[in-house]
């Protein structure tokens, strides 16, 4: 409820100027109730699940298939899971992103630390500095898809099929048409 309220201010007003107490008021909390749970202000748009979701899907493709593959396949399905129902707060979540410089910066560490937890959940020999190297290039590549695909579909103003965009862009990086 505090995350829906802060993205309809921040969408509304502006994220720099809409304050933490902004926020609080239009939620009926206090401050502190706020950075209980969301620790920063631009937590109150980044705060997600989408790293464990995309986790969940990877452990659940066989190991034996591509990196590529599992990661953006994994993408594709994590994107579907979250785009089910109503997608209008991830759409403005996302032109939140793209807009405000502060979010794009913390927005960039969130992607470090997704592709880390794609590399840990593909469950990387860590002893095998080459091998952890190879799964990393994977996750940002497929990473840096789903990204081109997230900006055209905000350009498009969510009227395109997410998870669809994600397998194109999969597509036209790696030349592997069974994304789409």
């Amino acid at each position: 409820m505090i995350q829906a309220h802060a993205v309809r201010l921040f969408s509304e007003r502006g994220f720099d100027t809409t304050t933490v107490n902004d926020v609080a008021a239009a939620a009926g909390v206090s401050a502190m109730t706020v950075y209980r749970h969301f620790p920063t202000k631009e937590d109150l748009v980044l705060a997600d699940r989408t790293g464990a979701v995309i986790t969940e899907r990877i452990a659940a493709t066989p190991a034996g298939q591509p990196l590529v593959r599992r990661v953006g396949g994994a993408l594709v399905e994590a994107a579907r899971a979250m785009t089910a129902g109503d997608d209008r707060f991830l759409l403005a979540r996302l032109r939140l992103m793209i807009a405000t410089p502060a979010l794009r910066a913390r927005h960039l560490d969130n992607h470090y630390v997704l592709q880390q937890a794609i590399v840990d959940g593909l469950g990387v020999d860590t002893g095998d500095p080459r091998a952890r190297f190879r799964v990393q290039a994977a996750a940002s590549a497929c990473l840096a898809a789903m990204h081109t695909a997230l900006e055209q579909w905000a350009a498009d103003d969510g009227r395109t099929d997410l998870p669809d965009l994600i397998a194109q862009a999969l597509a036209a990086a790696f030349g592997d048409e069974t994304f789409r």
